[in-house]
């Protein structure tokens, strides 16, 4: 399975930014996505993830500003961020979850600043 992320860019304070993620191979049901950042000097975090039922479940730090969404068929994975601030500057990867096995994508940058 590989992961294709895309989507990132600088963005001004309060702008909105949509994330796409490609996968390609076989993918099972059952299966997790999900959207992580990362900031230098610190743990990839979890930002947001979707089941492939349509459950979702975000962090604090993004809920009511993000929409995670997923197109089964498509075999891919988007996040739409609003209300862009500063603090979500970082890498942003992707990462698929099935049979106890995790496939991350290559991370795009966002950079929110003025």
């Amino acid at each position: 399975v590989q992961l294709q992320a895309s989507g990132g860019g600088l963005v001004q304070p309060g702008g909105s930014l949509r994330l796409s993620c490609a996968a390609s191979g076989k993918i099972y049901g059952g299966n997790v996505m999900a959207w992580y950042r990362q900031t230098p000097g610190k743990q990839r975090e979890l930002v947001a993830y979707i089941i492939s039922n349509g459950a979702t479940e975000y962090a604090d730090s993004v809920k009511g500003r993000s929409t995670i969404a997923r197109d089964n068929a498509k075999k891919t994975v988007s996040l739409q961020m609003n209300n862009l601030k500063p603090e979500d500057t970082a890498v942003y990867y992707c990462k698929v979850s099935f049979r106890g096995d995790d496939y991350w994508g290559q991370g795009t940058q966002v950079t929110v600043s003025s």
